[in-house]
């Protein structure tokens, strides 16, 4: 588990400034420049977190996957919660989000990626892996170009483990039809207190 000195702290100049903004300031900055990307103009709640992490067999976890990680408003609590000997790998298009997760998270399981969700197979094998236990979503799925969605939705099922579970969070229901071309069994749940109100998704492979 990480040290209080290891979680997400920034690093500053010899000034005692952050050479790196806040997550609220970078997330918003990015939402401004890629609204179609990013989907949210503030990270998720805390409450959403939980839930959406709750139905998660920790202590059998050895590979975790998250696409759009953004400023990593989920990361710690996932690397709270896996285990020493766990992998956390991370994927994003985005090239400003990648490079503040890896300025700011100092782990050795973290591993932040710039790529497409599409090619999570071909990422988690060039980490040495096979398969992955879960794997995390908050992409928004309706607004992605055409094809990519049902693409990620088989990927993302051919990446599990069986047993393993594809998480997704949304504010439209419309993504169940997405993960349903490739998932049979999928369970849902709503969480309230977020902004806006999400619709929570675990896509279980059988």
């Amino acid at each position: 588990m990480t040290s209080p000195s290891e979680r997400t702290l920034p690093r500053v100049d010899r000034a005692g400034k952050s050479r790196t903004p806040g997550p609220l300031t970078m997330f918003f900055r990015e939402f401004l420049r890629h609204p179609v990307m990013v989907g949210s103009i503030i990270p998720s709640s805390k409450k959403l977190i939980r839930h959406m992490l709750s139905r998660c067999d920790w202590a059998n976890t050895k590979l975790f996957v998250e696409y759009g990680p953004g400023v990593g408003t989920f990361c710690q609590d996932i690397l709270d919660r896996l285990g020493p000997d766990a992998t956390y790998i991370v994927i994003d298009l985005n090239r400003e989000f990648i490079a503040y997760l890896r300025e700011r998270i100092h782990d050795p399981r973290f591993i932040a990626v710039h790529g497409s969700a599409a090619d999570v197979r071909q990422i988690i094998a060039d980490h040495g892996h096979d398969q992955a236990d879960y794997v995390l979503s908050g992409l928004p799925f309706s607004t992605l170009p055409e094809g990519v969605g049902p693409k990620i939705a088989v990927e993302t099922h051919a990446a599990l483990r069986v047993g393993g579970a594809f998480l997704v969070y949304q504010f439209s229901p419309k993504c169940r039809d997405f993960m349903a071309l490739a998932f049979d069994n999928i369970d849902h749940a709503f969480e309230p207190i977020n902004i806006p109100p999400a619709q929570l998704y675990w896509g279980w492979k059988e």
